[in-house]
């Protein structure tokens, strides 16, 4: 069991005090975005084992089966192959979609071909892994994710009044679902800057008024005003409306996989994700968009976002976000004063965040290991540990079962 010093990104989107207050710590006076527990090499955990902080990766590279266990270091490598974090938005994130594995591996593999740096600015992919991630709010969480149905969006679009946007009220009308939602998205990131400036400008101030009064569409413009706020003349802002506008309440999650296109627009929450930078953008950023390689990457595929909620896993205590991913698995243990302790799997790597009231690992020696709200921890795969206290405890791990048939273990 080793307790994790961990870095706090300063991204520009981040709230001042969120991430402060999680750790009881006082603001700096800077946002504060991402709180990063993990391996990852842009910003490892730390971990004291008697000779000073040491970083994660140096400690998994040591002695990778007794850390990771040999199922995740078959599966994936000596490496840790999951990222959690604490996020905390005050603005909206950049709209973005991420590759799927076999994308993400013949998209680093073309780039580095041609020799771009892996740190250009005009880099796409960072590396070879694709990003499916899971949000689970802390707080009401707001957010976009996939698109709406056709229909949807046109009555929106036609619902601002703007006579610029009549041509793609038109092609959502008469195209098929795909079809029409790839013109549009083409067309609105392909369209005249200084044109699509003056759209978004009066775009936004219908979405203001249009929030201010009672409608069945209110919080979905009062969401693209948001956006406008924060990115005006971003044609993200157009894009925006395309998505599905989604508010989480504290404990729900999402789940994204590739090809959907999303932005966290406000809140705190975790998010669990496989071990990867590749994203492709499509607005709400000053940063790099590749239009081409974003058109094909993006599943233009209306949905219905799927709202989890953990269900309680027999035996164990623990409550599961039930998701499709091979890398990671999250799961909430609502711990009560006196109540029996939760024996953590063994085989696994695991990484454990307090988020209220106060824990208590213990390993097979009777060593504790207290955990306050915002401690994390990092517990290897050949530790017997138990949990207890009366508080909540987030816990990502990767998703094997530990049982063995004929000397190999299986995915659950």
């Amino acid at each position: 069991m080793d307790r994790l010093v961990n870095t706090v990104r300063p991204y520009a989107w981040g709230s001042l005090t969120a991430i402060p207050e999680l750790l009881g710590v006082e603001p700096t006076g800077e946002p504060q975005a991402e709180l990063w527990m993990g391996a990852h090499p842009g910003a490892p955990s730390r971990v004291d084992r008697g000779a000073g902080p040491v970083p994660l990766p140096e400690v998994i590279e040591a002695d990778p089966r007794g850390e990771l266990g040999d199922a995740a270091v078959d599966s994936f490598g000596p490496r840790l192959p999951f990222l959690f974090k604490v996020l905390a938005a005050a603005a909206p994130l950049s709209l973005q979609v991420h590759p799927d594995l076999a994308q993400a591996r013949a998209g680093f593999a073309a780039e580095t071909e041609r020799q771009v740096p892996v740190d250009a600015a005009h880099r796409n992919y960072r590396d070879a892994n694709h990003k499916p991630e899971l949000i689970c709010a802390l707080t009401p969480f707001d957010g976009l994710c996939g698109f709406r149905r056709e229909a949807d969006a046109a009555e929106l679009l036609a619902g601002l009044g703007v006579d610029s946007l009549e041509p793609y009220v038109d092609i959502l009308h008469a195209s098929p679902e795909s079809d029409a939602l790839r013109e549009v998205l083409t067309a609105v990131l392909t369209a005249d800057p200084e044109a699509m400036a003056e759209t978004v400008a009066r775009a936004a101030a219908a979405a203001e008024r249009l929030a201010a009064a009672p409608g069945p569409h209110r919080d979905d413009y009062a969401a693209c005003a948001t956006v406008a706020r924060h990115y005006p003349g971003d044609p993200g802002v157009i894009a925006s409306l395309l998505l599905n506008h989604v508010r989480l309440q504290p404990g729900e999650a999402l789940f994204l996989g590739a090809g959907v296109p999303h932005a966290y627009l406000s809140g705190l929450g975790v998010e669990l994700m496989a071990n990867s930078d590749n994203v492709l953008r499509c607005g709400l950023t000053p940063k790099h968009v590749d239009v081409p390689e974003l058109l094909r990457v993006v599943r233009f595929e209306p949905t219905v976002p799927a709202i989890l909620r953990p269900e309680a896993a027999e035996g164990t205590g623990e409550e599961v976000y039930d998701t499709p991913s091979g890398e990671f698995r999250l799961a909430r243990h609502a711990l009560a004063d006196g109540g029996t302790p939760h024996r953590l799997p063994t085989g696994v790597p695991q990484i454990l965040l307090c988020t209220a009231g106060a824990a208590v690992l213990r390993d097979a020696t009777g060593a504790e290991l207290p955990l306050r709200r915002g401690d994390s921890a990092f517990v290897a795969a050949r530790e017997r540990v138990e949990l207890s206290g009366a508080g909540t405890v987030f816990r990502a791990a990767v998703p094997w079962d530990t049982r063995t048939a004929n000397g190999a273990r299986t995915a659950t």
